[in-house]
């Protein structure tokens, strides 16, 4: 299982990630706080990863701008699905538990990863994914998690606020 350690921990620099398998780290993701973007180091090999129109991508960072190995998009926010391409394979995500959050990942009918938090006080994102995937693809898989969570975090007190403005305006 990999875990999306604090910022700063692990032998990270202050505003980067760890990404933890068993405690070690296997990838280090620098995310932003304001744009659904991030760099991530997997190995020798840096990704960029970032909004581009209505889908999350990810590049190397050697790739010219405007291309993507990697892709997922939104496909009903109502549902919380998502499809998604790996460079080449083609996922379908849902949602695990409406109480819980977390979605689960299918490729060719078979569950491949699901993703989840470590919950506590400040839960963090985590991914168990099938063996056989690259950690280049666990990592995205784990960035979208983290984008997933904001997004829902940010829904979240849009509605506290709005029902806030609604009860105060009576």
């Amino acid at each position: 299982m990999l875990v999306l350690g604090k910022a700063g921990t692990a032998g990270t620099e202050k505003r980067v990630l760890p990404v933890l398998r068993g405690g070690v780290v296997v990838a280090t993701l620098r995310a932003s706080n304001w744009k659904e973007a991030a760099t991530a180091v997997v190995g020798n090999r840096e990704w960029v990863l970032a909004k581009a129109r209505r889908e999350l991508t990810g590049r190397w960072a050697a790739d010219p701008e405007g291309t993507a190995r990697l892709r997922a998009r939104q496909t009903s926010f109502w549902r919380g699905t998502w499809e998604a391409d790996l460079e080449g394979t083609p996922v379908q995500a849902e949602v695990v538990s409406r109480w819980k959050g977390g979605h689960r990942y299918r490729s060719g009918g078979r569950v491949i990863a699901e993703t989840g938090t470590t919950g506590g006080w400040s839960p963090r994102p985590t991914l168990t994914a099938d063996e056989s995937m690259p950690l280049d693809h666990q990592v995205y898989l784990l960035w979208l998690a983290l984008v997933m969570s904001r997004r829902d975090e940010a829904a979240t007190m849009a509605a506290v606020a709005g029902g806030a403005a609604a009860a105060g305006g009576s």
